[in-house]
């Protein structure tokens, strides 16, 4: 059963069962205290705790959310994912513990036909709170079986919000999937090790009145004058176990997008452990990319953004580590679109954007990956040589520094090594210019099929018919072929049979095989005796020999079988006027900056083009308004795209610019625009004439490494799409500045410097707040042993050096009369810091600041590192600061 049906089938039972379908929020959260919605519940949060009145007395849904507090366990267990979707049944005032267990075992157990899930009612076990009569009674009047009904203390099956208001026990649905997957379950636990008993869904009973307390060590001060039911179950969790897999990362909305990335990078799933890590890495966080954007969000140095800048970079890594230096996402988040439009239409609706925004992503970080990655690997063989590995100040400004490796990856990529990081010294550093690292250029796919299959394919072909395939669509897009060859994962099968993923040749095509910057087409094959493959690529392995790679969704397809070939016609036009319009940029760029501006790379998508080319120095900002002014000024001028096969020498001598890389025969095939304005060698497909690619809009120029500068640009419906944001956010700020779109760069500079002046006051104030603590804070230092310890959160600071001075002077007033071990924490910009300093007699007692200081960044998930005097690290959860500086005062106790 494919999740979305899952899905469905969830909200059509709880409509049967009067519930008001409420439609998923975004990812961005409705709660201004957390950045994104973690939980099926945080919409309705109101209703529970009673601070709003329920539109409704029962409601149900399906709610996107992300989680990265466990970033680090994705794809090393089969339950970790940061998108999920959580499928929930909620009631305020209406039924209670009776009710929803009565739901829960219906949809559960029921068969399949009937509109439930199927499950096997004698592998379902529930876990409830060991003082919870009422639920013991209902879950035993459905059919549970009493011994696999286990009772558990207030301390491991209770809910509440973490402070005094509603609380209550639960009701924890767990799936024995069998003996394979790890020991029985004894003595009470349904966590007996391994992955056997698999929770499923949670009932959560509002119930009580919780009073003050820690942890679960509060009283209940009474039951709600309103109890409510607030379940959630785990849709990916549901789907592995209805489709049959061994984890969530191969159902059917994740797989796809592994199953790509095998592709791109030949290794196989299931072959290397390490391997299948980073490849569900892969497929995870693509996934959870794609849904953020969706939603809204863009890459930035902060909060939500951030969050989604390193799923991206921990995608591009855990690629590159597999072997792929070369742009990835754009092969990878189309497939996770298909997947996941089926119950989000709106991914597929707004692709366009979100592609631009994960794209570009992607480009900015690889030009920082590629000589980075080889400085780093030396640097750390040196750490590890020493006593103390620890990578210095000076390697890590020169990493970010010479080649662009953000500080936050050189941390990551240091602790996977087991070396910390001078990050202090580093700080103190960043000062210099940036030299970017070389991005390489788009590797070719060839399926990673066995070659000498395609090779005996095509002499075969090409001694039956001629040529090994005959592309019509120059001029047609469909044509009736014919199946002259067949392969599944690289051999070749006489015949297959739905689902199955394939690769299909045919007699004649009207299918594009990606090639000079150009993407393959997409479409369908649906052949006369009921087949239909979708092709999702097409590549050609060896000249000439076209493969269409592709999903057999539906039938048989066998050698000989005739069919139709149909491209997809409204994105083959966009690649073409992208085409077209690369075409005009180069001729653009010579007009205005020389023919010394030649190409080294393209890439023509979907109404976007990215245009590559040898210069020595940027192009001025003027210089690049010219070339968009006089492309568009030609583009009006609906200049004639013409093609002609001539012999190579001909083409030479009436001026034809060469393609890069490309080798050539002696015929060619020459595009030229307005006559002889522009000529190039070209195998692409174009618009007709110029007027068709509507308007081109360059969105900036940069280096992607020595020599080499790269244009992005958006052709027709993208550029209009760009330009009327462009003008809405034009308009936008001159209604909030109250000055004349001319004025805006004034004013708007103007404000800068008073904003800037303002932050300067503000950091001298907040450091003079933070200092202003250090007198009594060592009047009170807390008795460890032998030690006195100072641990302060500091709150928001303006950065770790307001830290490390407060530690310093407490560390100096408590003076070396005994030993002293100062740990001070606070928040800038979003992040957690932590400082640690000791003095000679802690140090002589073993106490060292480098060691302290990992120990409280370990808890908020980061690293750092220092000397054993003074040491400095971070995380990226600030909600764990004080259990991270409560760490060091354990630490110091031992």
């Amino acid at each position: 059963m494919r999740t979305a049906e899952i899905r469905q089938r969830w909200l059509d039972y709880f409509a049967t069962k009067d519930h008001e379908i409420v439609p998923s929020v975004p990812l961005i959260s409705p709660d201004p205290s957390i950045l994104f919605t973690i939980a099926g519940m945080v919409p309705f949060i109101p209703y529970i705790l009673g601070t709003q009145d329920a539109p409704w007395p029962r409601a149900a849904n399906v709610q996107k959310c992300i989680r990265t507090n466990d970033i680090e366990n994705v794809g090393r267990t089969t339950r970790h994912g940061t998108f999920f979707q959580m499928m929930g049944n909620f009631s305020f005032g209406d039924y209670f513990k009776e009710g929803a267990i009565e739901l829960a075992w219906e949809l559960l157990t029921s068969p399949q036909d009937a509109g439930g899930f199927g499950l096997d009612p004698d592998r379902l076990w529930v876990t409830t709170w060991d003082q919870d009569a009422e639920a013991l009674d209902a879950l035993l009047r459905v059919g549970v079986d009493r011994r696999h009904v286990v009772r558990l203390p207030r301390q491991e099956n209770f809910w509440d919000t973490g402070q005094p208001g509603p609380a209550g026990p639960c009701a924890e649905w767990h799936y024995d999937r069998g003996p394979e997957f790890g020991p029985e379950a004894e003595g009470g636990t349904v966590d007996p090790g391994g992955d056997r008993y698999l929770e499923i869904w949670n009932l959560v009973f509002d119930q009580f009145v919780r009073g003050e307390g820690r942890g679960k060590d509060y009283p209940l001060l009474g039951e709600l004058e309103q109890k409510a039911i607030d379940t959630g179950a785990g849709l990916e969790r549901i789907a592995y176990l209805l489709q049959g897999k061994n984890n969530l990362y191969e159902t059917d909305e994740v797989f796809p997008v592994i199953a790509q990335a095998q592709e791109i990078t030949g290794r196989r799933y299931g072959a290397v452990a390490e391997d299948d890590v980073r490849l569900r890495v892969v497929g995870d966080h693509v996934r959870s990319s794609l849904m953020l954007i969706g939603d809204g969000v863009t890459p930035s140095n902060e909060g939500r953004g951030y969050v989604l800048r390193r799923l991206v970079r921990r995608t591009v890594r855990s690629m590159r580590l597999l072997g792929v230096e070369e742009p990835v996402m754009p092969h990878l988040l189309p497939v996770s679109r298909d997947a996941m439009a089926v119950s989000y239409p709106e991914v597929a609706r707004d692709f366009e954007r979100i592609a631009q925004v994960a794209y570009g992503e992607e480009e900015a970080f690889l030009r920082t990956l590629t000589a980075g990655t080889t400085i780093f690997e030396g640097a750390v063989a040196k750490a590890k040589a020493t006593p103390a590995p620890v990578l210095t100040g000076e390697q890590a400004f020169a990493l970010h520094d010479t080649y662009g490796f953000p500080i936050d990856l050189t941390l990551e990529m240091a602790s996977e090594h087991g070396v910390d990081v001078d990050e202090q010294a580093f700080r103190t550093l960043m000062q210099a210019q940036r030299d970017r690292a070389r991005a390489d250029a788009l590797a070719k796919k060839t399926g990673h099929a066995d070659t000498s299959a395609y090779q005996q394919l095509h002499q075969a072909l090409s001694a039956e018919q001629g040529a090994p395939v005959r592309f019509a669509g120059y001029t047609d897009a469909t044509t009736r072929s014919r199946v002259v060859g067949l392969l599944v994962d690289g051999v070749p099968q006489p015949a297959a049979t739905a689902p199955a993923d394939v690769q299909v040749v045919l007699d004649v095509t009207p299918f594009y095989a990606e090639a000079g910057g150009q993407l393959a087409d997409e479409g369908t094959i649906s052949l006369d005796a009921g087949g239909l493959v979708q092709v999702d690529d097409v590549q050609a392995p060896i000249k000439g020999l076209s493969v269409h790679h592709g999903r057999l969704v539906d039938g048989t397809i066998t050698l000989g079988d005739a069919g139709t070939a149909q491209i997809d016609v409204q994105r083959r036009r966009a690649i073409a006027r992208a085409h077209t319009a690369t075409h005009m940029v180069h001729k653009a760029l010579h007009e205005e900056i020389g023919s010394t501006a030649t190409q080294a790379g393209s890439e023509n998508a979907p109404s976007r083009l990215r245009f590559d080319f040898r210069s020595g120095a940027a192009v001025p900002a003027g210089s690049l308004a010219q070339i968009e002014g006089r492309v568009n000024e030609r583009l009006q001028d609906d200049l004639d795209v013409t093609e002609a096969v001539m012999p190579i020498d001909e083409a030479r001598a009436l001026g034809a610019m060469a393609l890069f890389g490309e080798k050539y025969g002696n015929e060619v095939r020459v595009v030229s625009i307005g006559g002889d304005w522009s000529r190039e060698l070209c195998a692409g497909t174009h618009v007709r004439r110029s007027g068709e690619l509507g308007l081109v809009t360059l969105l900036g120029e940069s280096s992607i490494g020595s020599g080499v500068r790269r244009v992005d640009a958006l052709v027709g419906a993208g550029a209009y799409g760009y330009q009327a944001k462009e003008r809405a956010l034009v308009g936008q700020l001159s209604g909030l500045l109250g000055a004349r779109p001319d004025d805006l760069a004034e004013r708007v500079s103007s404000l800068m410097q008073r904003l800037r002046e303002s932050e300067k006051e503000l950091a001298q104030l907040r450091q003079g707040q933070v200092l202003a603590a250090a007198g009594r804070l060592a009047a009170s230092p807390e008795q460890v042993g032998a030690t006195l310890v100072v641990a302060h959160d500091a709150g928001d600071v303006a950065g770790a050096d307001d830290l490390r001075t407060l530690a310093l002077d407490v560390r100096g007033r408590l003076g070396d009369g005994a030993p002293s071990v100062v740990a001070v924490g606070g928040t800038s910009k979003g992040r957690p810091l932590v400082v640690v300093a000791t003095n000679a007699p802690a140090r002589e007692a073993g106490l060292r600041a480098g060691a302290l200081v990992r120990t409280a960044s370990g808890v908020l998930g980061g690293g750092g590192g220092g000397k054993d005097d003074v040491a400095q690290g971070g995380g990226q959860d600030p909600a764990r600061l004080a259990d991270a500086l409560s760490a060091v005062v354990a630490a110091v106790r031992g």
